[in-house]
């Protein structure tokens, strides 16, 4: 019960973030849209900014229906391209590129470990499985290890992203990632 909370608090403030704008979104509105009180929010979260650290969960969500919907026979570099594609496309269509520009200087120049980065979320892990299965059925190159090859395949996706904010998302992320993402981790299929 606990953790449904915390999670429909999280996914109304990104909804109400990417409608209203961060700075215009207000505790107030998280509160009176999630159906909570006061006392309920501070229980969960210091403060709205302590909310941005929450971006990891609705993307790893994200990835989450994704693993349940990808066929198994896939190919794994197809899987690769079609996560890019549909995380991507996820974030054009739901996460204001002001605020995750905002959100990637704040992990730079934070004393503390990036929750991006965390090697313990499901989309670390997800990726794992998937090089470490396209490995074993030969698609995928074994130059480097597995974690190296997340690592890579990770900083790939994070340039698009950058690009996509400085360019103040004036293109389609998923659409330019479906172009560009083949060529970039075209080196990782054997």
């Amino acid at each position: 019960m606990a953790s449904e909370i915390r999670e429909r608090i999280i996914d109304t403030a990104w909804k109400l973030f990417h409608e209203k704008g961060f700075s215009e979104t207000t505790i107030n509105d998280i509160i009176r849209e999630a159906e909570i009180s006061k006392g309920t929010f501070y229980y969960y979260f210091r403060s709205k900014d302590n909310m941005l650290d929450t971006l990891s969960v609705i993307l790893d969500a994200e990835y989450e229906r994704l693993a349940a919907e990808i066929p198994e026979d896939m190919d794994s570099f197809d899987k690769l391209l079609k996560i890019n594609y549909e995380v991507h496309s996820f974030i054009n269509d739901n996460i204001d590129y002001r605020l995750l520009a905002y959100l990637y200087s704040t992990q730079i120049t934070k004393d503390q470990s990036s929750s991006l980065l965390d090697r313990n979320r499901f989309y670390f892990r997800f990726l794992e499985q998937i090089i470490e299965e396209g490995r074993r059925k030969g698609e995928l190159t074994e130059e480097l290890s597995v974690s190296e090859t997340v690592k890579f395949y990770s900083l790939e996706e994070r340039a698009l992203v950058t690009d996509w904010c400085m360019n103040n998302g004036n293109y389609h992320l998923g659409e330019y990632s479906k172009k560009m993402f083949p060529m970039m981790i075209a080196g990782l299929r054997k």
